[in-house]
């Protein structure tokens, strides 16, 4: 009978190197994936993105912040208050002229946003006197056919009597 001899708690794996790391997790350069900061042991570190975008999006500005810009550079009066400005913003000296040659020439206004939707009537002053007068032309329209089916029939009345030729003939002999 063979004997088989037993190892230690300690030493599970035999594919241990001196380091006490297991051969099989090493990469293929060697290095340990916690020396690369890949892993749990990583201490909280992100991987950059090795993705380069092919072309840099270009920064718009919209007409209120090239107007706020302007309002703050022309208010700064000691020596480099600008420059800072402009280091703070992001911004270089050209945007400033392009800019206030924009606002000389009435384009920054022009570019503001426009309230969206349907656009407010003007509210004519006139609308209300029209509506009033019109109102007023209705009524004395009704009342006109009124007093016009009135005379219609006191004219059939007369003519059945005969009263109404006789009252014009006699008011023109006086």
């Amino acid at each position: 009978m063979k004997t088989i001899q037993l190892k230690p708690p300690g030493n599970v794996n035999d594919n241990t190197s001196a380091e006490g790391e297991m051969e099989g997790a090493r990469r293929a350069t060697g290095i340990s994936p916690s020396a690369e900061g890949f892993g749990p042991e990583s201490n909280g570190q992100t991987i950059p993105d090795p993705e380069v975008s092919e072309k840099e999006l270009r920064r718009k500005h919209t007409a209120k912040y090239k107007l706020s810009i302007l309002e703050k550079a022309d208010t700064c009066t000691q020596i480099g208050e600008i420059g800072a400005l402009l280091r703070r913003e992001g911004l270089y000296s050209s945007n400033l002229t392009t800019w206030r040659r924009q606002r000389e020439k009435g384009q920054l206004q022009a570019l503001r946003p426009k309230k969206r939707g349907r656009k407010e009537k003007e509210i004519n002053p006139l609308t209300k006197r029209v509506a009033e007068l019109e109102r007023e032309n209705r009524w004395l329209q009704q009342k006109l056919k009124k007093a016009e089916l009135i005379i219609e029939a006191q004219k059939k009345m007369s003519e059945i009597l005969g009263i109404a030729r006789d009252l014009n003939e006699s008011i023109e002999i006086k």
